[in-house]
């Protein structure tokens, strides 16, 4: 899991592999998460963020083009709502 900590996991083959979620307890709507991966994170009605992909499952890994995005997120979010295992 990360916020300052990470996880490795890898799949059968080897291959590094990633998941995330955002902590809707902790989210405080601020949008960065979404600015800095889009193509992962959306907001609900009351702004607050989730994992699109999965709809915040954290059971669907993220392709491997978005790793950077994912961890960028995660480390600028202000709260450490965005949990990424990888």
């Amino acid at each position: 899991m990360r916020s300052g900590q990470i996880s490795f996991l890898r799949n059968s083959g080897g291959e590094e592999r990633m998941t995330t979620w955002v902590d809707k307890d902790t989210c405080i709507a601020c949008g960065a998460c979404g600015a800095t991966a889009p193509d992962v994170f959306d907001y609900d009605d009351e702004g607050i963020a989730f994992n699109k992909i999965d709809d915040n499952t954290n059971t669907a890994e993220i392709p491997d083009i978005l790793f950077d995005d994912v961890r960028d997120a995660c480390e600028g979010c202000p709260t450490d709502s965005i949990k990424v295992e990888e």
